[in-house]
């Protein structure tokens, strides 16, 4: 019996061996592979983009099917009217958000559903002033970018901050009131911003 159990000593050592090798070929215990979203970026680009002139803002980015916030900055015009300075304070976000991401943002997973080409302005003649139209219907665009023009108005001056904005599109297009919430900003491809009609006054 001793024997036996010595003789299997090596094979078992062997055995062993193996496993690790084939662990070393393709390891699973550390270390991210090199294509693994990580949603994180260094703290040098973080720097490089709250350096830019102007007013820091955060607006929302796509990054592993969720929004995450990344640090910007907008220029607004000093002495400027509330209704003119959400209007600016906006076109600077809308701006930010169609606006390809870095090199590391990419990097590091961020990408964008915003195109470019697209304008807001501050509310028409019998809209609520805290109102913003957009060059497009709201209802046109994207689950993921309605979600992230949403959670990067209502977080900003360009709203009353209460987590929500009043959008439209031109001229009388209908107005609502969207809502960021924590499951569109976890599932903005499936939860779309909850939204309430506004009337004029």
């Amino acid at each position: 019996m001793n024997v036996r159990r010595l003789l299997a000593l090596p094979l078992l050592a062997g055995l062993l061996t193996g496993c690790g090798i084939r662990a070393t070929e393709v390891p699973t215990d550390f270390g991210a592979a090199p294509s693994r979203v990580r949603c994180s970026l260094s703290e040098p680009d973080v720097t490089t983009q709250s350096a830019r002139a102007g007013v820091p803002v955060q607006v929302f980015l796509l990054c592993g099917s969720s929004l995450v916030t990344v640090d910007r900055s907008v220029r607004v015009t000093d002495g400027a009217a509330d209704a003119q300075r959400r209007a600016l304070v906006a076109q600077g976000l809308l701006d930010q958000l169609a606006e390809s991401p870095s090199a590391a943002e990419k990097e590091a997973g961020y990408t964008t559903d915003v195109r470019g080409g697209m304008t807001v302005g501050g509310p028409g003649p019998k809209d609520p002033e805290d109102a913003l139209r957009l060059s497009v219907p709201p209802d046109t665009l994207t689950s993921y970018a309605l979600a992230q023009l949403v959670c990067t108005f209502s977080d900003s001056a360009a709203a009353e901050g209460d987590g929500s904005v009043v959008l439209g599109g031109p001229g009388s297009d209908p107005l609502r009131r969207y809502a960021c919430t924590d499951e569109v900003r976890s599932r903005p491809g499936s939860t779309e911003p909850p939204s309430s009609p506004v009337t004029g006054t």
